[in-house]
């Protein structure tokens, strides 16, 4: 074992920090590349969704909460991206591999927004989910990526909280306003459990993330704990849970449910999800939109370095 191998085995046992300049494995390097990435897109593919609310929310106050949300979106996946140039990655380099379809991005952004309850639904279950899995990323064995996290985290939780508030305004109201949420739900519930990626006995990465401390839980113990939170949530808020085999289980002190369809999960991460080719046409669009802004940036910085563009 080579100096930088010992140095890094043992911080990785010491449950300390992997920084930058640190020696490093290759395959630590490339799975930390490949999740920050991964992670980063979602965030920007993720301003889709909820976006196209922002002209038709009911209210000015409405409005402000969606853009500020959406805006958070996008500062979260700047976060991302510096924190993945901090290993060598290059942040065009990573955009072009996503809409060229070879990196992936969460595969829960590729569903619709059919009414403004998926905007609540979002932030409560989506967002939900998306706290579960991020919060132990907040001691990650990798530095840049783990204090990222912790702002992510806590601008998440908000909205969170921005979701449930607006859910328990719309079930308040009307019968049609509590049918609309509870059809948000519905269509929700599955693929917000899909968010955690398939079941560890089907998942690659986990083992050797788990032991370089990239990851904290498995995917199937993060899934259990975001079952556990919500089923209270859901009876607070009145709606319910479209899973008939959820039910409390006081031997093993957890609820059990039901398995979503995994075959969906494989297609929609292949691309063949509802809105895969749209989400994807629309993030190139803007790639190509702003190219002259890049441009303009640069040449504005040679100029200013004084090295000719």
């Amino acid at each position: 074992m080579t100096t930088g191998e010992a140095v890094f085995t043992e911080t990785i046992e010491r449950d300390q920090r992997v920084e930058p300049a640190d020696w490093m494995p290759d395959g630590y390097r490339r799975t930390m590349i490949r999740q920050i990435a991964q992670h980063a897109h979602s965030e920007i593919i993720g301003m889709q969704p909820e976006g196209e609310w922002i002209t038709r929310a009911p209210t000015l106050r409405r409005k402000a909460i969606l853009l500020a949300k959406v805006q958070d979106e996008a500062g979260h996946g700047l976060y991302l991206y510096s924190a993945a140039e901090t290993l060598g990655a290059d942040r065009g380099d990573l955009t072009r591999r996503l809409i060229e379809g070879r990196q992936k991005y969460s595969s829960i952004f590729n569903y619709p927004t059919h009414s403004f309850a998926d905007v609540g639904v979002i932030g409560w279950l989506v967002d939900g989910a998306a706290i579960c899995n991020q919060v132990p990323l907040c001691r990650s064995s990798f530095g840049p990526y783990a204090r990222a996290m912790i702002r992510i985290c806590k601008e998440e939780s908000f909205h969170q909280r921005q979701g449930y508030e607006l859910l328990l305004n719309m079930m308040s109201g009307t019968p049609a306003q509590r049918d609309m949420v509870q059809d948000s739900v519905n269509r929700w519930w599955w693929p917000s459990l899909m968010m955690f990626g398939p079941p560890d006995a089907d998942s690659p990465n986990t083992a050797q993330s788990m032991a370089w401390k990239i990851k904290r839980h498995t995917n199937d113990e993060l899934r259990q704990r975001f079952v556990d939170m919500t089923v209270p949530q859901a009876e607070a808020l009145g709606v319910t849970l479209p899973d008939p085999a959820l039910r409390w289980n006081a031997e093993r002190e957890h609820y059990d449910f039901g398995q979503p369809d995994w075959d969906e999960l494989r297609r929609v991460i292949s691309g063949d999800g509802p809105l895969n080719r749209q989400r994807l046409a629309r993030r190139r669009q803007a790639d190509e939109d702003g190219a002259w802004v890049r441009e303009a940036a640069a040449a504005h910085a040679a100029r200013r370095s004084g090295v000719p563009a």
